[in-house]
């Protein structure tokens, strides 16, 4: 037998092992990011995804930067498919015939390099303004919510593409949005499930060492992994130290739980800015008040001596996540008991921080309204990119977001 023809085999057999693979796929209970689907258009439409885009002169963002990325080794297979065109030829014909190259397949692919350099890396990016002007404490909700954010400025874009690249990249961009969530969230509260992720620059050296597509991020602590078993005095302190592990890992029902609270926080935020995006500055102010800001001073501004317990209150969704039956609920009482989200009105000797309130809402306000006016600027060709194989990432550091305190204009 030839090598060409060995080849050949080679190429078929994996490509219907990756079919396999997908009909096992298909098989799985569908996890909780699976179900999250693209609001309809119809519905949440805004003004700015109504109207026909028209590309207009930009101001020139910063080049990228021209550092190279190391370029992983290609393997024997990859070479000789590369060498020889009617191997390359075979090969392409099987990637078709599995969808490689269809429209949402480069949606997908476009979507999750949008959501790793413009939205999972935002907190990190602006840690000092989120942390110190927004007091949000750094946390893993705190880091769902800025993302969730951004994940809804890039949806407003993406949902005025033509049909039917609009929904494919939107549905894309939530999945991977959820995908992400889910690997954090165990990695919170299952520590030792899932490898850590490496903290490389580069995603791609990153994920063939941890096996996830998604960036690392510190704005949020998570659970340092267990010592190899080198360090351990004895095989038997190594034993109960994974043991313990074990025992400190939150149940698969609580994650699931979890999960449908992110879900109804991701749905109810875009909503709400939808509507924000429709009426007007006030509407889209009282928005991010309530969504990201934890809707401090809603029952008004304690002036309590400090120590005292009544000093202290939060906000209370009475709408879905933990909240089963409202009429059974004593809401005074539980915006007096403390949730640990580090999210809940000012103490006394803080009060002075309310004043600067109007001018933090005139910030996000302006910055969310500047990102949006200008996505929406942009070509459609710019957003989607030049849609090859191989050049994905393509023009997606130009579509970096501007700084958010320098937003308003003086």
């Amino acid at each position: 037998m030839s090598s060409q023809q060995l080849l050949v085999r080679q190429v078929v057999r994996s490509a219907h092992q990756v079919r396999a693979y997908h009909k096992v796929r298909a098989n799985i209970p569908l996890k909780v990011h699976r179900n999250v689907r693209v609001i309809s258009s119809s519905v949440t439409r805004s003004a700015v995804a109504a109207s026909k885009l028209k590309p207009t002169p930009t101001s020139t963002p910063p080049p990228p930067s021209s550092e190279p990325t190391p370029q992983r080794e290609q393997s024997w297979l990859t070479t000789k498919v590369k060498s020889s065109p009617l191997l390359f030829s075979i090969f392409l014909s099987v990637a078709r015939v599995l969808g490689y190259g269809s429209p949402q397949q480069f949606a997908n692919r476009r979507a999750l390099l949008l959501y790793n350099t413009l939205c999972a890396t935002r907190a990190d990016e602006a840690f000092a303004f989120w942390t110190e002007e927004c007091a949000l404490p750094p946390t893993f909700q705190s880091w769902f919510t800025v993302t969730n954010l951004h994940v809804w400025l890039l949806t407003v874009r993406l949902r005025a593409l033509p049909a039917p690249h609009g929904t494919h990249h939107v549905q894309g961009l939530i999945d991977h949005f959820f995908q992400d969530v889910e690997e954090r969230l165990r990695a919170v509260l299952q520590p030792g499930v899932l490898p850590p992720r490496s903290s490389s620059p580069n995603l791609s050296s990153a994920a063939a060492e941890d096996g996830s597509p998604y960036p690392h991020s510190s704005f949020y602590t998570t659970p340092a992994p267990l010592a190899p078993k080198s360090t351990f005095p004895s095989t038997k302190a190594y034993q109960e130290a994974v043991k313990l592990q074990k025992r400190s890992r939150a149940p698969e029902k609580l994650i699931t739980r979890q999960m449908k609270i992110l879900k109804e926080q991701w749905a109810g935020m875009g909503m709400t800015l939808d509507l924000g995006l429709v009426r007007g500055d006030a509407e889209m102010a009282a928005a991010v008040w309530r969504n990201l800001l934890g809707a401090r001073g809603a029952s008004g501004i304690g002036l309590g001596q400090e120590g005292d317990g009544k000093s202290y209150r939060r906000a209370v969704n009475l709408v879905g996540g933990l909240v089963e039956d409202v009429r059974k609920l004593d809401v005074d009482k539980e915006e007096l008991k403390d949730d640990n989200s580090g999210v809940h009105d000012f103490a006394p000797s803080e009060n002075d921080r309310y004043i600067g309130y109007p001018e933090l809402m005139v910030t996000l306000v302006s910055y969310i309204r500047r990102e949006i006016l200008r996505l929406e600027r942009l070509d459609d060709s710019v957003i989607m990119g030049p849609r090859r194989v191989g050049r994905e990432g393509e023009g997606i550091q130009n579509l970096r977001w501007g700084d958010i305190q320098n937003s308003v204009r003086r």
